[in-house]
């Protein structure tokens, strides 16, 4: 069926008088409303403002403009006799092409110190009607939400006069995805201002948008992409700029992401090298460029083509220092001037600028996918302190081993489990991580500390079930351990450390990462 009339309203005005004046010139008439109306009046395209169309005036401030029979009935009529002949009867006109989108609530919302006033009256009523009415008859109605879409559509017109089937389906679903949107960030908006707001509601939307289309997933026969959660403000993966380097891959971003809940850790000058999503490098120092080189030190094989992480500016300093290697991304909360003239010389290397990175974000939700459903928990996000450690044996920790049990936990708290790592002078000397058996993720961590292992951190993630993980710590040196207790076996693992002088702690807390 030829398209002889189009509804446009829209918020987002980009390419919306060439689009219009497109329309016209193919015969379509045009009604319209508000900004839009004028907009096209402005630009010499002729119009129809609703109201004429209704003979009813806008009302209440503009929340009523197109909810009438008028308007709906002319978008939901099957191209039948039967309504067709009731469209007649009550002087409805068919509209053939609805193109709206939304009031901007998500550009409100991300306003500092917007109202929850002002949020609300920039929910949209009129427009989601439309769009979901001319989705839901798709058949004979097209709906345009995209700005993108526009020269497609009219192309389409032109060559036929119609949209074919297939475009039409795509525009529909583009459709209701645009309004399921649009309705997933006002309920999480909205959730921040209930009384009984439920942590684990039974049904969940979530405001995610695309933010890049990837090269490929984590290997090159899958594709993928990148999305933003609307909801979450603050140093993040999601919201980092990309000052310059080649287009971020899927692994450099999960890798990003845990390089950067790594360093937020720290508060004193911190640098984290991570590799396939663990961290291989990590130091802190009251020199940034110092604690880049301690934990590069660290691991000097591993570092090559690593992800750096730090929460300090980054210096010319810690440029040059970096510089030296192959790495594949730097995050950091800035750069100077002398650091980006230095690192932008690589030309693919990424740099990517957070802002100031505070110790959290908002986004307390941590979501896995599963095969047919989501795993959604709190996100890991306590670390007890240090002086609430429980000393279990009879050799007692410095105040110095305190600090650095503090530091050792930090990290293996963001080692995939069971996880080990050994650690001293606040830097990470060996790392155990993904392993079946703790035992064994032990001998890798310590292996690779080697005779640096001596007088140095053990931290576990969970507790020990037996003792050979303490055995294997006193054979190469460990002079204490931090792990998070409760095994039936305690006991036993305690008095492995008694017998071997090493002082060790609980923490009663684990920090599982799978």
């Amino acid at each position: 069926m030829q398209v002889k009339r189009a509804l446009v309203s829209v918020s987002d005005k980009t390419g919306i008088v060439t689009f219009a004046r497109g329309l016209h010139e193919l015969g379509i008439e045009i009604l319209s409303t508000g900004g839009t109306a004028r907009a096209l009046h402005e630009s010499g395209v002729p119009v129809t403002e609703v109201s004429a169309e209704t003979g009813f005036p806008e009302i209440l401030g503009g929340r009523v403009k197109t909810l009438h029979p008028k308007i709906h009935g002319g978008i939901l009529a099957l191209r039948t006799p039967d309504h067709l002949n009731q469209l007649r009867e009550f002087g409805i006109k068919p509209i053939d092409l609805v193109v709206v989108n939304l009031y901007p609530f998500k550009k409100t919302v991300a306003r500092e110190g917007v109202t929850l006033s002002e949020a609300i009256e920039n929910i949209d009523i009129g427009g989601p009607a439309m769009i979901r009415a001319a989705a839901k008859n798709y058949q004979y109605v097209g709906v345009v939400v995209n700005p993108a879409r526009y020269t497609e559509v009219l192309t389409a017109l032109r060559d036929n006069g119609d949209l074919d089937g297939d475009l039409r389906v795509t525009l529909a679903q583009e459709a209701f995805a645009h309004t399921a949107h649009y309705d997933a960030a006002i309920a999480s908006y909205l959730t921040d201002f209930s009384p009984r707001r439920e942590q684990f509601p039974a049904e969940i939307a979530l405001p995610f948008e695309r933010v890049q289309i990837l090269r490929y997933g984590e290997n090159p026969h899958q594709k993928a992409a990148f999305y933003r959660d609307l909801r979450v403000r603050g140093a993040c993966i999601g919201n980092a700029q990309k000052l310059h380097g080649k287009e971020l891959s899927y692994n450099n971003i999960l890798d990003l992401n845990a390089a950067l809940e790594l360093v937020r850790e720290f508060d004193d000058p911190a640098a984290v090298i991570i590799k396939h999503n663990n961290p291989c490098g990590a130091a802190t120092d009251e020199v940034l460029a110092r604690a880049y080189r301690r934990a590069y030190q660290g691991d000097p094989v591993s570092a090559f083509g690593g992800i750096v992480a730090l929460n300090r500016e980054v210096d010319r300093e810690t440029a040059e220092e970096m510089h030296k290697i192959f790495l594949e991304a730097v995050i950091a909360p800035g750069f100077t001037r002398e650091a980006l003239e230095v690192l932008t010389s690589k030309k693919n290397l990424r740099l990517l600028r957070t802002g100031e990175i505070s110790r959290l974000t908002p986004d307390w939700m941590d979501i896995r996918k599963v095969n047919g459903g989501l795993l959604v928990q709190e996100a890991d996000r306590e670390l007890v302190p240090s002086s609430k450690y429980r000393i279990v044996t009879g050799v007692k920790p410095t105040a110095e081993q305190l600090a650095e049990m503090a530091f050792a936990f930090k990290i293996v708290k963001h080692v995939k489990s069971n996880a080990i790592v050994v650690t001293k002078d606040r830097m990470l000397l060996g790392v155990g991580a993904g392993q079946m058996n703790r035992v064994g993720a032990a001998r890798i961590a310590l292996e690779q500390a080697g005779e640096k292992a001596r007088g140095a951190v053990l931290a576990s993630d969970a507790f020990f079930p037996f003792a050979d993980t303490v055995n294997e710590a006193a054979k190469a040196g460990i002079a204490a351990i931090v792990q998070p207790g409760g095994s039936v076996r305690d006991e036993e693992s305690i008095a492995a450390a008694n017998e071997h002088g090493i002082a060790m702690v609980f923490t009663g807390q684990r920090h599982f990462r799978h």
